[in-house]
């Protein structure tokens, strides 16, 4: 990072200079999501995928993990841990609308055990990644509460044994990260 994602050669795989990134026969691959779905999709018949087309389609689950709940989690993080400006009313925003998103969820969840379908899917990994920082740095069990089927689905997907594997023992936070600089005034 900061060194080989600057070279000619990797502004031509990804020109928003991020990773990661996969380099395949066929060319490369940026954005983590995407990344994902192709390696999904090796191989025909992967059950990660769903087995219709409605569950194809039901994957909007891996958008909206993104752009739901890990675009707000992430606007609520970055500020607490020093990597953007902390704003009050910008991070009260980042929780009301996580909060929006989570009901979503949580109102699908109420009669689904899982996303798409009746197994993990790809969809279910990427939710539960995308969860993960919150659960472990953000959302204190009274947070949670409010999310019931949420939490179920949740601490259901992080105890299965391959995401065990990977995550270990997972801890919800106890507290939300402390904010360790006063938050910015606007300039006069």
């Amino acid at each position: 990072m900061g060194v080989s994602n600057k070279t000619s050669v990797f502004l031509k795989m990804n020109p928003i200079v991020k990773i990661p990134v996969l380099e395949t026969p066929d060319g490369p691959i940026f954005e983590s999501n995407a990344i994902a779905r192709y390696v999904t999709r090796l191989k025909a018949d992967n059950p990660l995928y769903g087995s219709s087309l409605i569950d194809y389609a039901h994957e909007q689950w891996i958008d909206f993990a993104s752009l739901e709940i890990d675009a707000h989690l992430l606007s609520w993080y970055r500020p607490r841990m020093e990597r953007a400006v902390y704003l009050p009313p910008a991070e009260e925003q980042a929780i009301t609308s996580l909060k929006r998103a989570l009901d979503a969820q949580n109102a699908h969840l109420a009669s689904n055990t899982f996303l798409v379908g009746h197994s993990v899917t790809l969809a279910d990994i990427i939710t539960t990644c995308n969860l993960y920082m919150g659960f472990t740095h953000l959302m204190t069990k009274s947070f949670t509460s409010e999310f019931p089927h949420v939490e179920r689905y949740f601490w259901a997907m992080v105890n299965q044994p391959n995401f065990k594997k990977i995550l270990g023992e997972v801890k919800q936070a106890e507290s939300v990260i402390p904010i360790t600089k006063k938050p910015s005034q606007p300039k006069a």
